[in-house]
């Protein structure tokens, strides 16, 4: 008697197609057809599956599907029977699954188990339920904690702004009042330096003066009232000249002298001499 692999392969060669011709008639994979025709049925699909692809390959082979599909049934049938375990077996088997509602380390261990069995259980690495995978579950972050670091971030920036505008709001005045204490002390040097290089001449009563440098050079020569101060420029040694000496005092560097004598006489000298500066 022909196997079903046999009766279709005759079929097809009959017909006069090939497997791939055959495969694009039917829509059905040509390696499907080719393990039907040798007998192997075991497609790892549902038998409904099976079932239909039999049908419509008999049907375009011209074959009784109905046949055809009937001695596949009885066929695995005939494969898919196996031995049932005997009740000794039975009554030594007991499942153990863990139920979501259970820890697996709470789970005693199969009745009938060697001591060594449960030795290498204990020793296996336990995962919680929630991390399968054995890494750390995921820590939530707080929202609260997230909006009060946002408010005092915010809080920071914002006194940040205000010191900032604080100290461009006052540091150019204290720059003028920088400059201004400095105008005064400028002024003084300024002075000073002018007080340096030049002398007084205070008139203590009506007199007439001539000042002039050592190569002849005039450098005031005028008449003063009483009372008045005059002053002239001191930049080398200088020769005073008065009509009356005792009418004039010399002013220099805040200090006042009166015009010399001479040595040896009583006659009040007319002349005196200021050194370089």
């Amino acid at each position: 008697m022909q196997t079903i692999g046999e009766r279709l392969e005759e079929a097809r060669k009959k017909k006069g197609v090939s497997l791939r011709e055959a495969a694009d008639a039917t829509k059905i994979r040509g390696d499907y057809l080719q393990r039907f025709e040798t007998n192997q049925f075991n497609l790892k699909l549902n038998v409904i599956y099976v079932k239909g692809f039999l049908n419509a390959y008999a049907l375009y082979l011209d074959l009784p599907a109905d046949r055809i599909v009937a001695d596949y049934i009885a066929l695995a049938g005939a494969e898919t029977r196996v031995k049932q375990p005997s009740r000794e077996v039975y009554g030594r088997m007991e499942l153990n699954v863990s139920t979501p509602d259970k820890d697996p380390e709470t789970v005693s261990a199969p009745i009938g188990a060697t001591e060594e069995t449960k030795t290498t259980e204990s020793r296996a690495p336990r995962y919680p339920r929630h991390s399968p995978s054995g890494l750390p579950p995921k820590q939530n972050i707080n929202p609260a904690l997230v909006f009060k670091g946002g408010i005092v971030l915010v809080g920071v920036l914002i006194i940040v702004i205000i010191i900032w505008i604080v100290r461009s709001l006052f540091e150019p005045s204290s720059t003028a009042q920088k400059t201004h204490s400095t105008q005064p002390a400028a002024a003084a040097a300024a002075a000073h330096r002018v007080a340096d290089q030049s002398f007084n001449l205070i008139a203590l009563d009506n007199v007439e003066v001539k000042v002039k440098t050592a190569a002849g050079q005039s450098v005031f020569e005028g008449k003063l009232v009483k009372g008045q101060i005059q002053s002239v420029p001191w930049t080398a040694k200088v020769t005073i000249l008065a009509n009356i000496g005792d009418n004039v005092a010399i002013e220099v560097r805040g200090k006042r002298y009166a015009m010399p004598y001479k040595s040896g006489s009583q006659n009040v000298s007319n002349q005196a001499q200021l050194p370089a500066p």
